[in-house]
């Protein structure tokens, strides 16, 4: 059993590709490490313990979002993933630094396109890399079932604009030289965003850029997706001023494997993260969560971006 704690990693990134979420993907990790205990205790004996995991961890995952998506037709405004922060003051547990950073805010959004089963076999086959055997037993389906499975979630994944070859499992997490690279950039834009630099911030922003915000009702957040480069600039540059003035500081981080910060107020609780979408040295998207709902595995979350109660 102890032994079976080396997979915790890898159980914690396909739950948390699988729902979103943290704190589902952690309960979901624990729930599978206690069937596991159950079925010792039964006197069964397991072979495998990583496959019995890992069809344990897919499976609650699979009931989980055939609940979960009853929530989510309810949800207000736009829903973007728990994020996953890396920093020097805020480490969090090993488990989700390391294939979990693989997982962008994008690329999740994009999965939410798809049914659980076709999550699961599409998260479990190019994610993960696993041969069609191992998704067909951790999902419970045929081999045959599960290819044409993958087949639909690709084409349904494409029509959200995800290409082919440019997945998580082809692109995150970067290698340290273009981490590093990323991160730079992410240093200036954040400056330029604090210091209102309007035209050195367009200077970093596609064409194309696509801000997004979950506040989730309860913070302060866009209605709807930006797009447009000065639009943008303008509510990166605004928020900021707001901020700033509300005692609030910036602290680099890495949110799913990607560049961004963490807005944190003046007694260091977090008020948001945003992560930042970088290729070919521009900004393609901003995501911004301040929802208080999903801050909390963070640390103490902050006021000043809340909405009053109603």
């Amino acid at each position: 059993m102890a032994d079976a704690v080396v997979y915790r990693p890898l159980l914690f990134s396909i739950a948390y590709g699988m729902t979103g979420s943290v704190g589902d993907a952690e309960d979901i990790v624990q729930d599978a490490f206690l069937g596991l205990t159950k079925a010792h205790r039964a006197g069964t004996e397991i072979a495998a313990p990583k496959a019995y995991l890992t069809t344990s961890v897919t499976r609650l995952g699979i009931n989980h979002l055939s609940s979960a998506r009853v929530r989510r037709e309810t949800y207000v405004g736009e829903w973007l993933p728990e994020p996953v922060v890396v920093s020097g003051e805020r480490p969090g547990p090993v488990e989700h630094a390391e294939l979990a950073d693989s997982l962008s805010m994008a690329f999740l959004v994009l999965l939410e396109a798809l049914s659980p089963v076709e999550r699961a076999v599409f998260m479990l086959r190019e994610v993960f890399g696993y041969e069609y055997p191992q998704v067909a037993r951790s999902t419970g389906k045929s081999e045959a079932n599960c290819r044409q499975i993958f087949a639909r979630a690709r084409k349904r994944i494409a029509a959200g604009g995800w290409a082919d070859g440019a997945g998580p499992a082809a692109d995150g997490p970067p290698p340290p030289a273009r981490r590093a690279e990323g991160e730079e950039l992410a240093r200036t834009f954040f400056e330029a965003a604090a210091g209102g630099e309007m035209d050195a911030l367009l200077d970093m922003l596609a064409p194309d850029v696509v801000y997004h915000g979950d506040g989730g009702g309860k913070a302060r957040a866009v209605a709807k997706s930006v797009t447009e480069p000065h639009r943008v600039g303008q509510l990166l540059i605004g928020g900021l001023r707001r901020l700033r003035s509300l005692g609030a500081s910036l602290r680099p981080a890495l949110i799913n494997g990607r560049p961004g910060a963490l807005i944190v107020d003046a007694e260091g609780r977090v008020a948001s993260v945003v992560e930042l979408d970088i290729a070919d040295g521009v900004v393609r998207a901003v995501h911004t969560v301040s929802n208080p709902d999903k801050l909390g595995h963070l640390g103490p979350v902050s006021d000043i971006g809340r909405l009053p109660e109603k």
